[in-house]
C-alpha cells in the first residue's frame, strides 16, 4: 500500500471534529428526497486522481449531497458537473461527467483535495475544522512530488494554502498574495505555480459570477504552465 492510499484511510477514519461527525451521521439519516434511495458514504472524503499529477486542485469541502453522499470529491453535485466537464475539455479527466465511485472517472495528471474533508452545516467549516484537517493538506503536499501548478478554488482554500507555506517558512507574509479569478501568484523558487479561482459553487455559476469560459481560462493557463515544467 502506497503512503497516499495509507493517508487516505487516515483521512476517512478521522473523527476529530464532533460538530461534523454529528452532522454527517444526520445527513445520511434524513437524506435530501430525489437520494432517498441512497446509502450516503457520510465519512470524511479523501483526496482523488493521478498520484503522480502534476496539477493539484485544492476545494473547500464536500457538498452534503454531493462529496458526502458519493464518497468522492466533486461528485454528484452541480459543482462536479461543471468541474469535471471542463477538465474533460482541457484534457485533465477522462470524461465530461462524475456521478459515483466506480463511473470509470479518472483524472489525467491532476489530483484533487480540500482544504476540509467532511461536510460542514451551510458549508462553513469553523476555524478549529479547519485548523484540525490541515495536517492532512500538508501531508498530501508532501506526498505529491510532482506537483508544479495549484489551483486553489475559492478564498479560503487559498488562505489555507498560504497559511501552509508561511507557517513553513516558505513566504513572509500572506498579505502579499491578493485573492482574484485566473490569478497566477509565484511563491518562490522550487515552488508550484499558484492560480487563485473562484469556486465552481452552484451559488457562483448560477449567477454568472464564474461562468464556463472564466473557468475554462484557469485550466488553460495550468496547461500551458505544464508544457514547460516536464515531468
Amino acid at each position: 500500500m502506497s503512503a497516499l492510499e495509507i493517508l487516505n484511510r487516515k483521512i476517512i477514519a478521522c473523527h476529530k471534529c464532533p460538530r461534523l461527525v454529528e452532522y454527517l451521521a444526520r445527513i445520511a439519516r434524513e437524506k435530501r428526497r430525489a437520494y432517498r434511495e441512497c446509502d450516503y458514504w457520510a465519512k470524511p472524503v479523501p483526496g482523488f486522481g493521478d498520484p503522480h499529477a502534476r496539477l493539484l486542485l485544492i476545494g473547500l469541502a464536500p457538498g452534503a449531497h454531493g462529496a458526502n453522499r458519493t464518497g468522492r470529491v466533486f461528485t454528484g453535485d452541480s459543482s462536479g458537473v461543471f468541474l469535471y466537464k471542463i477538465m474533460y475539455e482541457t484534457g485533465f479527466a477522462s470524461q465530461p461527467t462524475s456521478t459515483s465511485r466506480d463511473d470509470g472517472l479518472t483524472l489525467i495528471d491532476a489530483y484533487i483535495s480540500a482544504t476540509v474533508r467532511c461536510a460542514p452545516p451551510d458549508n462553513k467549516p469553523l476555524p478549529e475544522e479547519i485548523h484540525n484537517c490541515r495536517p492532512y493538506l500538508e501531508r498530501e503536499l508532501e506526498l505529491l512530488k510532482d506537483v508544479r501548478v495549484i489551483v486553489a478554488l475559492g478564498k479560503l482554500a487559498f488562505d489555507g494554502y498560504l497559511r501552509i507555506l508561511r507557517d513553513a517558512g516558505r513566504i513572509t507574509r500572506r498579505a502579499d498574495f491578493v485573492f482574484a479569478h485566473d490569478r497566477e501568484h509565484r511563491t518562490g523558487p522550487g515552488q508550484p505555480v499558484l492560480i487563485s479561482s473562484y469556486h465552481p459553487s452552484q451559488q457562483n455559476t448560477s449567477t454568472g459570477k464564474l461562468t464556463a469560459e472564466m473557468f475554462t481560462a484557469v485550466f488553460v493557463r495550468a496547461r500551458r504552465l505544464l508544457l514547460h515544467q516536464p515531468r
